[in-house]
């Protein structure tokens, strides 16, 4: 078993209600391969202890390596000509928000299997000791977008873990404002971070270090997000669509969500295969029993996973989905696009509805992608999707519409919870690749996209946003960062270059 533990020992504990103890906190990532082969003290939006947001004016450093994070320096906007087309920026033509990856979980269900964390490679990926957060993250990256003041969010898929529909729900009360209700099943915490567990895969809060006591109560009660302001458009990821991100529902799946019984240690005499990921496996495993050490749940109806259609439905019939993105719903898939200023934005929906993490895009896609190019009259353009275009099959061949188009200023995409950029040089000038990091693992940010016009094209400014840190929010970063899977070690943050930059476009 891989190393499990980031040191603790001089760790800053955030919360008015901690205590430090004498144990180390567990890893973890983002789920991979098959994810689902068997079946503080208060939750208010109180300050957060370094308040933060731009990028620009402060950031967050742990100058020491001693885990604990303190207030930095900005970091200014770094110019990058690769693609040509420098020039000083004039008029800003719109400023837009992307969110990706915040994979607001149920982490009380029993379709979960954090469980399989310890056998390592592809499974290192199935436990986070913040797990029980993510709204809280969500909501505080919300009120840090709210004051950039942008024209439009784009929200680029995995908005929830599994496809719950009561994880879409929550999803849903924190993006459009109002009530937030975290818990499921029946009220308190139930699950494999209880204090009384015994197995030391898992970070138990009230006595691991960084200890939190009440920190799981704290988590399940009610709070308010202010929501936000700007209109905000889905792209769909698969964790959106697909239980745990990587299979489709079967009906043995669907009694083990809504049930009672929750896996929570796998016999040691089964190993799962790496390369199961479909459905057929899983329902023979799960037909097994799914045999290992369990609890007593209690269930909840609201925790079973929804169809693409109604997925879809629900995104586009909420009160305030904007036009756009009304229209494209009754295709069942999101491909559309829509206008932010001046700016025109394309959104791609690249899951595979088969199963599995890859991004894929179809020949009718692709059609309709030709026919919006066409159409932009060479307007500053960008595109949207959850995958990214060199990573998804189909994707060259988009990219190859987008290299003989005008006006490209950058693709933007999620999914590798990683800082990214990167320039695509083509005969037209190039564009920008861009990914940004996930609220999933550290470092909890979310980018800010700013589109101005120069004298010989156009300059694309971008940077982070660290979320406020508000209520929760800042127990669940320190926890991020502390996490040897999905934190520091994997320096998902990127370098300097990937994260505050002008990134200039020749018009040609």
């Amino acid at each position: 078993m891989r190393a499990r533990a980031a040191r603790a020992d001089r760790a800053r504990v955030p919360a008015a209600c901690a205590r430090r103890g004498s144990r180390r906190i567990p890893a973890s990532a983002t789920f991979a391969a098959l994810v689902l082969t068997l079946a503080s003290c208060s939750g208010g939006d109180g300050p957060p202890a370094a308040p933060v947001g731009s990028t620009l004016q402060a950031t967050l450093i742990d100058p020491d390596g001693d885990g604990a994070l303190g207030r930095g320096p900005g970091e200014p906007l770094l110019d990058r000509s690769e693609l040509g087309g420098a020039g000083g920026p004039r008029e800003i033509l719109a400023t837009l928000a992307h969110l990706t990856d915040t994979q607001v979980r149920d982490e009380e269900s029993p379709a979960r299997v954090p469980f399989l964390d310890r056998l390592g490679g592809v499974f290192s990926s199935t436990f986070r000791p913040h797990e029980a957060l993510s709204t809280q993250v969500l909501a505080a990256a919300v009120r840090s977008v709210n004051r950039l003041e942008p024209d439009a969010v784009v929200v680029t898929g995995d908005i929830v873990d599994s496809a719950e529909q009561v994880e879409l729900e929550q999803a849903l009360a924190v993006l459009d404002g109002g009530e937030v209700d975290p818990d499921t099943g029946a009220r308190g915490y139930d699950g494999v971070q209880d204090p009384d567990d015994p197995d030391p895969l898992f970070y138990r809060p009230d006595l691991d270090a960084p200890r939190h006591i009440g920190l799981l109560a704290a988590a399940a009660r009610p709070f308010r997000s202010p929501g936000l302001v700007a209109p905000w458009y889905p792209a769909l990821g698969n964790h959106d669509l697909l239980v745990q991100g990587e299979t489709p529902p079967t009906e043995r799946i669907e009694a083990v969500a809504t049930g009672t019984r929750m896996v929570v240690g796998l016999d040691p005499r089964i190993r799962p295969h790496e390369e199961v990921d479909s459905a057929r496996a899983v329902d023979e495993l799960l037909a097994a029993g799914a045999p290992g050490r369990s609890l007593e749940v209690p269930a909840d109806r609201r925790r079973r996973h929804m169809s693409a259609a109604e997925l879809v439905s629900r995104l586009a019939g909420r009160e305030r989905a904007p036009g756009p993105l009304r229209a494209a719903a009754r295709l069942a898939r999101l491909d559309y696009s829509f206008d932010a200023g001046a700016v025109r934005a394309l959104v791609l929906d690249t899951v595979d509805r088969r199963g599995g993490s890859a991004g894929v895009l179809r020949d009718v896609q692709l059609e309709w992608l030709r026919a919006e190019l066409r159409g932009a009259g060479g307007r500053p353009l960008l595109v949207f999707s959850h995958n990214p275009l060199d990573d998804s099959a189909g994707g060259e061949r988009a990219l190859a519409l987008l290299d003989a188009t005008p006006g490209v200023v950058a693709v933007i995409a999620g999914n590798s919870h990683r800082n990214r950029i990167r320039p695509r040089a083509t005969p037209r000038g190039g564009y920008w690749q861009i990914s940004t990091s996930s609220l999933a693992d550290h470092p909890q940010q979310a980018r800010a996209l700013r589109v101005r016009r120069t004298r010989s094209g156009f300059a694309l400014e971008t940077w982070m946003l660290d979320h406020d840190g508000g209520g929760l929010a800042d127990s669940a970063r320190e926890l991020a960062f502390l996490d040897a899977q999905g934190g520091r070690p994997q320096e998902f943050a990127g370098t300097r270059a990937d994260r505050n930059a002008r990134l200039f476009v020749a018009a040609r």
